[in-house]
């Protein structure tokens, strides 16, 4: 299969899986993470796949996987002990020449979600990172997401036209009079134009949209509606350093968005380079117009719904990538979509349309511009900078946008040596003694000892035992 081929290979050159792939040894069966990862990928958008019989710390080589038909109906047995049942196509391939089982896991009906396990109840949520099991809030954003989300709509209790931003707001209509004169910006009394922008609701109060793209401080209503942004601490920092240049960025949408520049600039390492007309230029180590991008749409598209009022837009600075994220995932589209068509929709349809009038206050630049430009910018400015393309993870509740600094090299293999080598791939298939391992394999003790040494100062292999009990060794999770 050439598509696997080109999957193991876009693997190694990752170091690890992929949101929506999973590698697994299961040369001693199936294994009992697999129940977390099934769930997480049935309630990932477009499902994903778990390949099973490679070893990812070895660099993705094949391992023995046993009894391969059992596999099969281990799997059959397994997909109908969630709720509701996991629907999954199970087929056969090689990599390297050995056989490994590919099981393709169906996204669950977006009904019924979230899928849990059927024995105890939990949901699980697969991250750029791992599965995590789900929060009841997070579950509470499955059911929510069953219905067209309209909560920009509402009005805000307590608000006033008074807790409008009186700059915002004047840029707004001078905004819409200028760029549509004869819809919107026809209504030359200001306070009907606010009314059927949506800022104000029909009593006149200002809807959550309002607030939230012109309000003086949004905080006030929304204290979570916020930028938490932090640097990871650097190699030559102090262990007792947590982090670097954190901060809660605050306000509303276009003055948080000039702020996040602010705090990238500070934040974001900075080069000396030379162009090719010999001029010298200062170059970050992430385009800022990209992260703009990205930090504009986490602000506008993220979930207004009660179950995320508690959750911020996350900025986190590491050593070798920058993560972005947002409560609510993609609405009407899907990741592999993202930046290729010209398709713009909205989660927050109200509050997207005002902030493609409302300006910055630092720069007077519009906050989006809702044509579907503002990922392929995001595209062609890391082209530009020679970074590797965005990564971006939609979770279903949860989207998560990833610029890495620099290309990524081919994982590596760990150097076994042919001992090391067979007493690893021996010992995937279960624990086992020293004695077993003589048996099994026709090496010395001795030798099964040193291998066994080495195996276990790489974390390879852990020992258990000892003291009148028989050493047993196993591979480390």
């Amino acid at each position: 299969m050439a598509d696997l081929s080109a999957l193991i290979s876009e693997l190694r050159v990752a170091g690890g899986d992929r949101v929506d792939v999973e590698v697994k040894s299961a040369a001693g069966g199936l294994p009992q993470s697999l129940t977390s990862t099934l769930s997480a990928l049935a309630n990932l958008p477009g499902g994903g796949m778990v390949i099973l019989g490679l070893d990812e710390r070895t660099g993705f080589r094949p391992v023995p996987l046993g009894d391969i038909h059992c596999l099969k109906q281990g799997l059959g047995t397994k997909a109908r002990s969630f709720t509701p049942p996991i629907q999954m196509l199970i087929e056969d391939g090689t990599v390297d020449g050995e056989p490994v089982v590919i099981v393709r896991v169906h996204e669950c009906d977006r009904s019924a979600k979230p899928c849990r396990v059927s024995a105890t109840g939990t949901a699980y949520l697969r991250s750029y990172d791992g599965d995590f099991a789900m929060s009841e809030l997070e579950e509470q954003a499955f059911l929510a997401s069953r219905c067209p989300p309209l909560f920009d709509r509402d009005p805000v209790a307590g608000a006033t036209v008074d807790d409008l931003d009186t700059e915002l707001v004047e840029g707004f209509l001078r905004s819409v009079r200028e760029r549509d004169p004869h819809g919107l910006g026809r209504f030359a009394d200001d306070t009907e134009l606010l009314l059927r922008a949506g800022v104000l609701d029909g009593a006149g109060r200002p809807t959550v949209a309002g607030i939230l793209g012109m309000g003086v401080h949004p905080q006030q209503w929304f204290p979570r509606f916020v930028i938490q942004a932090a640097a990871e601490p650097l190699r030559t920092d102090s262990p007792a350093v947590r982090a670097r240049n954190q901060t809660t960025i605050t306000g509303p949408i276009p003055r948080m968005l000039d702020e996040a520049l602010a705090w990238a600039r500070r934040s974001f390492g900075t080069s000396i380079v030379t162009a090719a007309d010999g001029t010298v230029h200062d170059r970050t180590d992430y385009p800022l117009v990209a992260f703009r991008e990205l930090i504009g749409n986490a602000l506008v598209h993220r979930d207004l719904d009660h179950w995320s009022m508690g959750m911020a837009v996350e900025v986190r600075l590491r050593q070798d990538r920058l993560v972005i994220t947002n409560p609510g995932g993609l609405y009407g589209i899907t990741v592999e979509r993202l930046g290729r068509d010209a398709v713009t929709s909205a989660r927050n349809a109200r509050l997207v349309a005002i902030c493609q009038h409302v300006r910055t206050p630092e720069t007077g630049a519009r906050v989006i511009e809702a044509l579907a430009t503002g990922l392929p910018i995001v595209t062609e400015s890391l082209e530009q900078a020679a970074l590797p393309p965005a990564h971006y993870v939609d979770a279903g509740i949860r989207f998560t946008a990833v610029l890495y600094h620099a290309a990524r090299e081919p994982a590596r293999t760990p150097k076994l040596n042919a001992t090391e080598q067979r007493i690893y791939d021996a010992l995937t298939a279960g624990p086992r003694t020293v004695h077993e391992l003589e048996e099994a394999l026709a090496l010395s003790a001795p030798n099964i000892r040193k291998a066994l040494r080495a195996l276990r100062a790489a974390s390879f292999v852990s020992q258990d035992g000892g003291r009148g009990k028989p050493t047993i060794y196993r591979l480390e999770p």
